[in-house]
This record gives C-alpha cells, structure tokens and sequence, in this order.
C-alpha cells in the first residue's frame, strides 16, 4: 500500500513539474498509532522551474494542487521542499 503510495504521489507530481530532482520519503511508520484517517505521512523534495519566481506559499499551493486527488485518504501530512532549478536541496 505505502509504496503504491510513493508511486501515485512520484507520478502526479512528475506529471505536474517535470521535476529536474524529485526525493519523496514515507515517515508514515514514525507516525504508527496516531488517529488519522489511513493517510501517509510524507516527505517531499522536488525542484522545477515551474517555482521560479514564486513563494514559497505559492510552491507549496501549486505542490498541494497537484496531489489534490490524494488527500486526505491517502496524504494524512506532507512536507514539502520545493526548490527552483538555481536552489540546492
């Protein structure tokens, strides 16, 4: 199921930005036991130059958009760094 997960989220998300780096890590065993709704807990690294000249609340937006159909049942929580193409992760 997790890594089904991991494979929708790598998917939308490469879909959406065409990422030049795209690091995702499942912390949904950290969270073992807390009460969600069955959503992971993720991690997200992703640079693109679609976030070139934006916020960083415009980037999380267009990030949180993009995985829009996952949430909440599959995204109970998401970090999200998202860089543009001259930002080192």
């Amino acid at each position: 199921m997790t890594e089904d997960r991991t494979s929708r989220i790598r998917s939308y998300l490469e879909r959406a930005f065409q990422p030049d780096h795209l690091d995702i890590v499942d912390d949904s065993r950290s969270h073992a036991g807390h009460q969600h709704d069955g959503g992971g807990h993720f991690f997200v690294t992703i640079r693109s130059g679609q976030f070139e000249g934006r916020s960083t609340v415009e980037r999380h937006r267009m990030v949180y958009g993009a995985l829009k159909e996952m949430m909440p049942d599959h995204i109970h929580a998401l970090g999200i760094k998202a860089l543009s193409p001259g930002e080192s992760a």
